[in-house]
């Protein structure tokens, strides 16, 4: 069966402490988070790796949210595991332990079905891995976007910038796509990045919203106010995976309909932020986020 949006990155068991609350080896990572998302608008298939260790329960799980599983593989070791702490400034994650266990030689590979996908997205993981998964798709046919980390721009940049090239759209928070263009002005950080190739550059700004940069155009969309704050964890592989799924589901990859996708994909990190891990994101409904969404028509209307 062929996926409407292949999803490659990480899966994991997270270690979670925040000011309201901790949560041990819950199951995280980018690519569970981003497939989760998106599977509320379109058919995902992920491309990732997990050990022995990993409960079929999860798999199960997601197969039956309409997740593609053929392209995950169950190799011999334990799963990638992140600990991480928030303070009161909840912008920022303190990493306390990375164990990369079978994600350290993860050497991808998609599956037949899913290689003429017209979406994919690379979700934040080895650049390495990410240039394998474009050469192994109909790259030239389908709409690309990739995330990226600090990690990565500081061991693996030339690697990240030729996958940087090679496809439509880019995702970075604010931090980063500084540290990658070494240019303190967003504005002028995200031209940068669009001289490399791509159409679009999003830029995450946490609970300042997002900014979308084309060569010609700017916009920008407030994060949802939320009053209720307790793990932002995954937010932004929530907003990329939905994001990504919308445009998937209407096969609309104009500026227009990025903007309006932007829009479902603050609606739904919005909900991942309120509960430690994805416990509020597995609950949601499509009707949960059209009401999100409606709020966000209202409150960005000015005319």
């Amino acid at each position: 069966m062929a996926p409407d949006l292949v999803i490659v990155g990480s899966m994991a068991f997270d270690s979670i402490k925040t000011p309201f609350g901790k949560v041990e080896k819950t199951l995280g990572g980018a690519a569970t988070y981003a497939s989760i998302a998106a599977s509320l608008f379109a058919k995902p298939g992920v491309v990732s790796v997990v050990g022995k260790d990993f409960p079929e329960e999860h798999l199960e799980f997601m197969r039956n949210r309409g997740i593609l599983t053929d392209g995950i593989e169950i190799a011999d070791g334990k799963t990638f595991h992140w600990a991480g702490a928030y303070e009161y400034d909840m912008n920022e994650a303190h990493t306390l332990k990375t164990d990369l266990n079978v994600l350290e030689n993860f050497s991808p590979n998609v599956p037949e079905s899913f290689r003429d996908a017209k979406f994919v997205f690379l979700g934040n993981t080895d650049p390495r891995v990410q240039l394998s998964v474009i050469e192994q798709m109909d790259i030239e046919n389908c709409f690309a976007a990739l995330d990226t980390m600090n990690l990565w721009i500081r061991i693996s940049k030339d690697t990240l910038t030729a996958a940087i090239k090679k496809v439509n759209a880019v995702f970075m928070n604010d931090a980063e796509i500084r540290m990658y263009t070494g240019t303190p002005n967003i504005v002028k950080a995200a031209k940068e990045v669009l001289k490399l190739g791509p159409e679009f550059v999003i830029v995450k700004k946490g609970e300042h919203g997002s900014l979308l940069f084309s060569e010609d155009d700017v916009f920008a969309t407030p994060a949802y106010p939320l009053e209720n704050v307790v793990d932002p964890t995954g937010a932004g592989d929530s907003f990329e995976g939905s994001t990504m799924g919308w445009i998937a589901k209407t096969n609309d990859t104009r500026e227009s309909n990025l903007r309006k996708a932007m829009i479902f994909g603050t609606a739904v990190a919005s909900f991942n932020a309120e509960q430690l891990g994805m416990s509020k994101l597995i609950e949601i409904t499509r009707e949960d986020v059209d009401e999100r969404v409606e709020l966000m028509r209202r409150i960005t209307r000015f005319d």
